[in-house]
């Protein structure tokens, strides 16, 4: 499967989406119920998070047959995602599509976090600096040796925001950190004054394209404000030491207010929509 998922993001470059990785979607096959279906038009068939029953073709879908994207489209809901370029490329008057701004995954320059330049990310700039003024910070590449701290670092990071064990990411987040090499992510772990707090994990989409796949930080032993910064220090540091990073991607807000509302301090260059497929009729 991983290998159909590599040809059907080929090409796509800084555009391609975040669920175009095999990590992604095996880390996330609990939540969206994904099952994979063998054939000549392989495909993957799952539920969105706002609960629509949809069909991941593995496949271009502007270059099959109707006969294949009707009976896919007979079985399930929509057929998603499904990039802009290629949905535009359907035939109109036989399907539709619609994308929800909830969906989009936010792309950035990997430069923006390299330098903080310009009015809009000097706040970025300057929480980083009074970081690295007032505390010690180390960077650790991410091993199986450093699983314990992020851990660590994780459980901490569930009780400064409420959630329940196994809410929000846990469960996919600490099966990223337990498989993280055979998965293909590389990171970073974080002590700030010796003690852990904070960690990335990302994955390349495509050459010198990562999708940010975890990034955990907290205050440590100390209040969350006494470490305001170290989640900018974490990306500027991840992409000064990933010399090929071009281009970020954060993922969807999924709707959150506190998640579009960071990710959008953060001033993307892009937000990629996600098509849904439809039938006319």
């Amino acid at each position: 499967m991983s290998a159909l998922i590599r040809v059907l993001a080929e090409g796509a470059g800084e555009r391609c989406l975040s669920e175009y990785a095999f990590a992604n979607l095996w880390l996330f096959r609990r939540e969206h119920r994904y099952r994979f279906h063998d054939g000549p038009w392989p495909w993957i068939s799952g539920h969105t998070y706002d609960g629509a029953h949809h069909a991941m073709p593995l496949f271009a879908v502007d270059q099959a047959p109707v006969e294949v994207i009707d009976t896919l489209l007979a079985r399930h809901d929509c057929l998603y995602p499904v990039p802009l370029e290629r949905a535009l490329r359907l035939d109109p008057a036989r399907y539709r599509h619609t994308a929800r701004r909830d969906d989009a995954d936010y792309l950035y320059p990997a430069d923006h976090f390299r330098h903080y330049r310009g009015a809009l990310l000097n706040k970025k700039r300057n929480l980083m600096r009074q970081l690295l003024r007032d505390h010690v910070v180390q960077a650790q590449p991410y091993g199986h040796e450093w699983q314990t701290q992020a851990l660590t670092v994780l459980a901490a990071w569930m009780h400064e925001k409420n959630q329940p064990t196994d809410g929000a990411d846990e469960l996919p987040c600490r099966e990223a950190l337990a498989e993280a090499q055979a998965l293909g992510l590389t990171g970073f772990g974080y002590l700030v004054d010796g003690v852990p707090g904070g960690f990335v994990l990302a994955e390349v989409l495509q050459p010198g394209v990562y999708a940010m796949r975890f990034a955990k930080s907290l205050g440590g032993h100390k209040s969350l404000s006494g470490y305001k910064g170290l989640a900018q220090y974490m990306f500027h540091h991840f992409c000064v030491a990933h010399t090929d990073a071009q281009w970020l991607n954060f993922e969807q807000d999924l709707g959150l207010p506190n998640f579009r509302q960071t990710k959008q301090s953060y001033q993307p260059a892009a937000l990629l929509e996600k098509c849904r497929v439809v039938a006319r009729g």
